[in-house]
């Protein structure tokens, strides 16, 4: 397995800067790009067919956690989480992470990369075609705590079961059927994401140990080698991304990443 060769070094190197600006640029969470590029990566660097799409996965989810960390942290100074909410959306979370990550793993690859595929399309879509939906008023005490457990449950299913973050299923939801206001809905969102991701990193662990192949420098489902040399990289080049992108038109560049993405997404469908 070539997985130390320069080459593949450097490679993962410049998929780590990549990822990490463009999340910092669009706002758009890094396992969005991330597994895409380990979907093509990984066979080049000699990874059996058959770990492939769960290591790309379960590998994202363990780049993103050190990265919703330092949001969260920065969230907290800015007084955008409300800890109580977190709390009853972590019992969720927790629960929904282990859950995504063991359906995930109990599929076959193919399909679930069928499915990241379609992902890809849906988001690519939205961002191309919707607008800013209109938010109800905000009401800090208005839901019920089920409601943040429910709303826990689904963004940590959704975050473990494709390999992403699970903002861009959590938000929406705090935004709309809690009326959060955004900095409470962004904030807590960040804090369910670290919650959420080691739960699902755990589960992913947990089930590809049971596999009987395996991955230098892999645990289970995660490779720690890509981990150790991407999260870095990811977390100083998302703060780039966030400097250059007040410099630059967001709706042009947007519009670009929405492209690639719909093209990533039908290749990966439809295997061209």
């Amino acid at each position: 397995m070539a997985i130390l060769t320069p080459q593949i070094i450097i490679l993962t190197v410049v998929f780590g800067i990549v990822a990490g600006f463009l999340a910092g640029l669009l706002g758009i969470g890094g396992g969005v790009i991330l597994v895409p590029l380990f979907l093509w990566f990984f066979p080049l660097a000699g990874f059996p067919a058959e770990l492939v799409v769960h290591t790309a996965f379960g590998t994202s989810l363990a780049i993103i956690l050190p990265t919703a960390v330092s949001s969260t942290l920065g969230h907290r100074k800015r007084g955008n989480i409300h800890w109580g909410m977190v709390t009853y959306l972590s019992l969720g979370g927790i629960v929904g992470g282990f859950l995504g990550a063991t359906v995930a793993a109990w599929i076959p690859g193919t399909i679930l990369k069928i499915c990241f595929g379609i992902l890809q399309i849906i988001i690519s879509v939205r961002l191309l075609f919707f607008k800013q939906p209109y938010l109800p008023p905000e009401c800090i005490d208005c839901a019920r705590p089920w409601q943040f457990v429910i709303v826990g449950f689904i963004g940590g299913s959704f975050s473990a079961f494709f390999g992403i973050g699970g903002g861009i299923v959590t938000v929406p939801l705090l935004l709309l059927l809690l009326h959060l206001p955004m900095r409470l809905a962004v904030g807590n969102s960040s804090a369910l994401i670290v919650v959420s991701s080691l739960a699902a990193v755990v589960g992913y662990i947990w089930h590809g140990l049971q596999q009987p192949v395996f991955v230098p420098y892999s645990l289970g489902y995660v490779n720690w080698l890509v981990v150790l040399l991407v999260a870095p990289l990811t977390m100083i080049c998302a703060r780039l991304g966030v400097r250059y992108a007040s410099r630059t038109s967001q709706t042009r560049l947007i519009r670009i990443f929405a492209v690639v993405l719909m093209l990533i997404g039908l290749k990966i469908v439809f295997d061209f």
